[in-house]
């Protein structure tokens, strides 16, 4: 895992530069423990190679997004024509969204900004500020590239234009192009949006709610985010993002449990899956119960594995934190610490423990008995409310000059005063495009 990332695969037709100088500045190899990340500076010959010249593409191939690049805050759907693995899932659809970046998520809400995003250059761009902004994306069969072509920022025009690409491989390799970076990265705004250059991904984990029949929460845990240095972004620069081995990536128990990738990785039986218990796949592991199997690291028709010091004993920490992102109205479960909220549109930020997320249900069903005696001690108070109020009622239509009856007479619903009520957050929100065909489409606001 300490190895250098291969060398960069160059495209044909790319924009290419002979006159420029080939002195390198190739910044460090970082290990993001799913991913290793590479940039190289303007004076890099590789900067030029990895930018893909869209224009000297097949006009066919090459699609100008007509509503993304004429709003703002919008995302649209794109379908891919390969398996694009994104922290060792395949993904055949992406969402494109104006603001730099695209979702990787398979929920829809209205805060995409969050987590679960390839983010070149995440900020407040809106295309429809200028007719020369567009969105466009290739496809080859082998590659995506997403172009956000000459955009300018909502809250400060004045800054220029910015060029910039993201290019998602088959290989799971992502590529972040800068072409037209007008002004220092770290010296944009986040006051209207957050502004990220990296990578995020997240699991989604359904809550069933006792008290309140066929009603469930939807909570997004983000367990990874990799933050690239914004500093390093500037003209003519590119950033190469190699994955690495992941736990998902083996078929059987006996290469699960005995590999030395970084991750603590386990074999679920009942899934027939290998899991470090953290990824997409977070809520099917639970509720089989594999955190129960993995402690007992041993397959089938064989002795548990003795793990020695040199397995026990990681390239990475054990410790995961996780910032959490709920998708209902209602607020965290008591359950989780709570901390710090994030920068963006996140609504509650929590850290975890690997124990932490995986003893929720368990607690969960421990308190079901006292729920239930709750309920129905609730429902015995209400019936007795009800009974009060129907005596009260009567009393008081055969005792029409009683205190009781002139005090409800004098504040009866014809003297309340009105109450106006807004709807919606105050704070903007991405809304969903549903293409109809290549160019078209209708605007469409999913919430969760």
């Amino acid at each position: 895992m300490g190895q250098d990332s291969p060398e960069p695969r160059g495209f044909s037709d790319l924009l290419l530069d002979d006159g420029q100088d080939n002195a390198t500045q190739i910044e460090e190899d970082t290990d993001h423990n799913y991913y290793i990340s590479r940039i190289y500076g303007p004076s890099d010959s590789a900067s030029r190679d990895l930018w893909v010249n869209i224009d000297q593409m097949e006009k066919d191939k090459v699609k100008i997004h007509g509503i993304l690049s004429n709003t703002h805050r919008q995302a649209a759907r794109v379908n891919l024509s390969f398996d694009f693995p994104f922290y060792g899932h395949f993904l055949r659809e992406i969402t494109v969204a104006t603001g730099g970046f695209i979702y990787t998520g398979e929920v829809v809400h209205r805060m995409l900004t969050a987590t679960q995003y390839i983010a070149p250059l995440m900020a407040n761009f809106d295309p429809s500020v200028s007719r020369n902004s567009t969105v466009r994306y290739f496809d080859n069969g082998t590659a995506l590239v997403v172009q956000w072509d000459h955009v300018h920022l909502q809250d400060n025009y004045n800054l220029g234009s910015f060029t910039f690409q993201a290019t998602l491989l088959m290989d799971g390799r992502i590529i972040f192009g800068y072409k037209e970076i007008p002004v220092l990265v770290t010296q944009i705004s986040s006051t209207n949006h957050p502004v990220k250059v990296g990578l995020s991904d997240a699991f989604v984990v359904v809550h069933r709610i006792q008290q309140i029949p066929n009603v469930r929460r939807r909570t997004i845990y983000e367990y990874h985010r990799v933050e690239l240095q914004m500093s390093k972004i500037t003209n003519i620069s590119a950033v190469e993002m190699t994955p690495l081995p992941t736990c998902l990536q083996f078929n059987g128990c006996g290469p699960c449990v005995s590999s030395q990738i970084g991750f603590n990785c386990s074999w679920c039986s009942k899934l027939q899956r290998c899991s470090s218990g953290f990824d997409r796949h977070r809520q099917d592991w639970v509720d089989s119960g594999c955190p129960e199997e993995s402690k007992e690291k041993m397959c089938e028709n064989t002795e548990p594995m003795e793990t020695s010091s040199q397995t026990t004993t990681t390239l990475h920490t054990t410790t995961t934190q996780f910032k959490v992102l709920t998708t209902t109205r209602r607020t965290a479960t008591s359950q989780l610490p709570t901390s710090l909220p994030t920068e963006d549109d996140t609504k509650i930020a929590l850290h975890l423990k690997d124990n932490g997320a995986s003893t929720d249900d368990s607690a969960a069903e421990k308190k079901g008995g006292t729920l239930h005696a709750g309920l129905i001690v609730g429902i015995l108070i209400l019936v007795l409310i009800i009974v009060a109020g129907v005596l009260v009622t009567v009393y008081m239509y055969h005792h029409p000059t009683s205190a009781a009856s002139i005090f409800f007479i004098e504040r009866r619903p014809s003297r309340w005063p009105a109450m106006k009520f807004r709807r919606g957050s105050g704070h903007p929100a991405y809304a969903e495009v549903e293409p109809v065909g290549e160019k078209e489409g209708f605007i469409v606001s999913e919430q969760c």
